[in-house]
């Protein structure tokens, strides 16, 4: 039933929308509640209060953090339903290692190209650090569909939600994601042709007008 899953949301938040294709993967319905981060909604407060922050899935009034986390109860709980991670301890250890690749070095760089001011040192290195971290995992994603072969699955749920901020990151530097990364880009197409990915991602457009907003005031452009 709708009422025993909510998520507590956020529409610009890749990390929500990882919780929301897993979600959509095990066709699972849910309740959605939009999040104000500058006016924190009580139950975030109450369901999060180590982080304050989404995503929180609450199932049967249990409250879970952390993006990842969330994904990998989900295949857990959802078990009978196109499993995310794989049955081999070590694959299912090396999909892990891949997502947590994403978190640390990739999501890490895309906020440091965000919020670092136009034209700065700061920028260039953090632009230069990302296609670095890109071109890694690039080559762990190699010829394959997917990162787990020919299934989609964890790693591709921990990446794909970073699509949304692509375009972003074209119109703000000096990049070109589809001649400096042809394989991911090729992945991302694949990707977007499954409706449970469609439809969980944010749209690039509005995305790089919010990132351009929030930079406008906080005088980085």
């Amino acid at each position: 039933m709708v009422q025993d899953v909510v998520l507590l949301d956020l529409w610009v938040s890749p990390y929500t929308a990882r919780v929301k294709i897993a979600l959509a993967e095990k066709g699972i319905e849910y309740e959605s509640k939009e999040e104000d981060l500058r006016n924190k909604s009580s139950l975030l407060l109450e369901t999060n209060p180590a982080y304050k922050k989404v995503p929180v899935l609450i199932h049967k009034g249990k409250p879970i953090s952390e993006s990842l986390i969330i994904v990998q109860y989900i295949d857990e709980f959802w078990n009978h339903k196109s499993p995310l991670l794989p049955s081999d301890p070590y694959e299912r250890a090396h999909a892990r290692f891949w997502a947590d690749f994403v978190d640390q070095k990739i999501q890490a760089a895309i906020y440091r190209i965000f919020w670092a001011p136009s034209y700065s040192e700061e920028k260039e290195a953090a632009e230069k650090e990302f296609i670095e971290c890109c071109k890694v995992i690039e080559g762990e994603l190699g010829n394959k569909p997917y990162f787990g072969g020919e299934t989609f699955g964890f790693v591709d749920i921990a990446l794909i939600p970073s699509y949304s901020y692509f375009y972003a990151h074209e119109r703000m530097g000096n990049l070109s994601l589809v001649e400096e990364l042809p394989k991911l880009t090729a992945w991302v197409k694949r990707c977007l042709e499954r409706e449970t990915v469609a439809k969980s991602l944010a749209d690039p457009h509005k995305i790089y007008e919010f990132v351009s907003e929030i930079r406008k005031q906080k005088g980085l452009e």
